[in-house]
């Protein structure tokens, strides 16, 4: 087939309208191109629809329930009662007004939306395929946006009652006495937090020796004791083998490295080992794109794929899978297609893990920095005394900036507080625009206030603190 034969046509084709694709959309079609964006599932994509927006609003629900239990101290006591299936509700409506807000702000645009399912038959035709049926569409760019998908463990496959994965986990009918869950990643640590939390006997599998592994051992070590505080059960340096069904529950057999089983029973099983690009269903072989072996499609600065006219961005094109990285790579995508100049700086990248307390992070650890080739100069501020953090009763945790010691630039920086993914907003300004470390101590933050802990951590890297030692 060639483009002339399709049935329709347009500038840019855009398969997948998560984060990443319906931004795209919106900006491409701001830039004056004419843009198809073609979703099969729900538009937002799995963050919008069965992630980020669901699993906060279970988390802030959650929490208010947990603040009322444990209040005595403050001489506040309550008897809560959850209804699971209205809080359900109540977040299901959040992510109906989000979504419905996505359409129409693609609409308004002016960019066409499909709903379908998209597959590239040749270098610039794709089939489309809807409830309608199935037609041709010719295209001078495309940008591929079809996000992640969830890890299946083999003998582990969701089934919606027995396994769950995250997506199940939001939408529940009733809080389950008991959960194993299998993974204390970010997905497995933010789902264990919402369930203890709401009363729920967690117990975490993981084959590694820490919570959230791929991040510092002081941050980890932060999350497990107050994860611990909560009740939640940790089995690390084990490898949930197998599992059966044991009358209405589940029984989990674990085996660690030694080869010493053990069994675990429950009302259900949570799988939340991580997630993994979708570049199977789109027919990427028919542009001649191949993944690269962690299964990411390459790309450059632009999001450009080897295929000068096809990009790629959010989770297809690489970690770290982020919304916020995707939104930011479709922008940079449209403007690239439109002849605009963008192109893409993760040096700023912010990433954050909703836990109690939550975790945030951007730029280089003192390990990186010094990898790196820099002479870092670190400063940290322990929650303990910061006023703000007393008074809401969550000392622990801390702030930590990274800098480069010959310059003061930060390059930086780790937080583990309340409200981590809000203060790290303004570290990342710093690093995205060379900000010094006299630059952040010197600026006056409201006291009382989290944020002040950033500015006693610059001040303690510059050797300035006052409030630390």
């Amino acid at each position: 087939m060639v483009p002339e034969d399709a049935d329709d046509e347009t500038e840019v084709l855009i398969v997948g309208a998560g984060p990443g694709g319906y931004v795209a959309a919106i900006r491409a079609a701001q830039l004056g191109l004419g843009v198809t964006l073609v979703e099969r599932d729900a538009y937002g994509g799995t963050c919008l629809n069965y992630g980020c927006i669901p699993s906060k609003a279970l988390i802030h629900g959650s929490e208010v329930a947990h603040e009322a239990r444990t209040a005595a101290s403050l001489g506040i006591t309550a008897e809560v009662e959850v209804d699971f299936a209205q809080l359900v509700d109540w977040k299901d409506g959040v992510v109906d007004r989000l979504t419905g807000g996505v359409e129409n702000l693609c609409r308004a645009a002016g960019a066409t939306l499909v709903e379908g399912a998209a597959r590239f038959v040749d270098d610039h035709v794709a089939e489309i395929e809807t409830a309608d049926g199935t037609s041709t569409l010719a295209f001078e760019n495309a940008i591929v946006a079809t996000g992640s998908r969830v890890i299946e463990i083999p003998g582990f496959e969701p089934d919606g009652e027995y396994v769950l994965d995250s997506r199940d986990a939001l939408d529940l009918e009733a809080v389950p006495d008991s959960l194993v869950v299998v993974g204390a990643g970010y997905i497995g640590m933010e789902l264990s937090t919402v369930f203890a939390k709401l009363g729920t006997d967690v117990t975490v599998v993981e084959m590694l020796d820490d919570v959230l592994p791929t991040y510092d051992e002081d941050i980890s070590q932060v999350i497990r004791r107050e994860a611990v505080d909560l009740g939640i059960d940790f089995r690390f340096g084990e490898l949930a083998a197998d599992w059966e069904r044991d009358g209405d529950a589940v029984a989990v057999h674990t085996e660690n490295e030694d080869g010493h089983a053990a069994e675990l029973t429950a009302d259900a099983i949570l799988s939340v080992p991580g997630r993994e690009p979708v570049t199977d269903t789109v027919g990427l072989d028919a542009l001649g794109i191949e993944p690269d072996e962690d299964g990411f499609i390459p790309t450059d600065a632009q999001g450009r794929t080897e295929r000068a006219h096809v990009f790629a961005i959010g989770d297809v094109a690489g970690e770290p899978m982020l919304a916020h990285k995707a939104s930011h790579e479709g922008e940079v995508a449209a403007a690239a297609i439109a002849g605009e100049p963008a192109a893409l700086d993760h040096a700023a990248m912010p990433a954050a893990v909703f836990t109690d307390p939550e975790v945030a992070t951007v730029g280089l650890t003192r390990e990186e920095a010094e990898h790196a080739g820099y002479t870092p100069a670190v400063g940290q501020m322990p929650l303990k005394g910061n006023g703000r953090a007393l008074t809401v009763e969550a000392p622990e945790g801390f702030v930590r900036i990274v800098a480069d010691e010959p310059t003061g630039s930060v390059l930086g920086a780790q937080i583990v507080a309340p409200e981590a993914s809000e203060l790290i907003g303004e570290a990342a300004l710093a690093v995205e625009h060379g900000l010094t470390i006299e630059e952040l101590a010197g600026t006056v933050h409201t006291h009382p206030t989290l944020s002040e802990a950033i500015m006693e951590a610059a001040a303690d890297a510059a050797g300035e603190a006052v409030h630390t030692r």
